[in-house]
């Protein structure tokens, strides 16, 4: 058996008028990640991971923010469509670690709800996938509410 790590980064500014989407999950809060897709970082850290531990392109590379095609485009369809890549490599996911740092939206209030999505979307048990919130103790723009940024780790494994 073969074990592969990976490791995604992704960050975006919280703005008015945009959904707040993180992790699959719809969060009830005033400001939203701004991206050319739905800007869900969570996902998008997440697939890059994936990616990563595959040996693939990153999610930049795939997805680009440059072509209309995924304009307001659904993460979680982006990270479907990583996963095929994945697995038609013949990998299939172990396990996935996020931490979420912002001040923006609590992320402890939906982080079952979170964990149930990330697994579904995974097709991996829920004890699989954890994800923590992390303040950022008043240091920098991100502290003042600006911002999220998002990393995540996942083990892949070849049978």
């Amino acid at each position: 058996m073969s074990l592969r790590v990976g490791l995604g980064f992704d960050v975006h500014r919280l703005v008015a008028g945009r959904p707040c989407i993180l992790g699959g999950v719809r969060f009830d809060h005033p400001t939203g990640p701004e991206g050319h897709s739905d800007g869900d970082a969570v996902l998008h850290a997440l697939t890059d991971a994936l990616l990563g531990a595959a040996g693939l392109d990153d999610l930049g590379s795939l997805f680009s923010d440059r072509d209309p095609r995924w304009k307001g485009a659904d993460s979680a369809k982006l990270l479907a469509a990583a996963l095929e890549l994945v697995r038609a490599r013949g990998w299939r996911v172990v396990n996935a670690d996020i931490v979420v740092a912002t001040e923006g939206p609590r992320i402890a209030p939906m982080r079952a709800t979170m964990r149930a999505r990330l697994a579904e979307l995974l097709g991996v048990d829920v004890d699989a996938v954890n994800v923590k919130g992390k303040t950022l103790e008043g240091l920098g723009a991100l502290a003042q509410g600006a911002g999220i940024a998002v990393q995540a780790v996942c083990l892949l494994e070849r049978p």
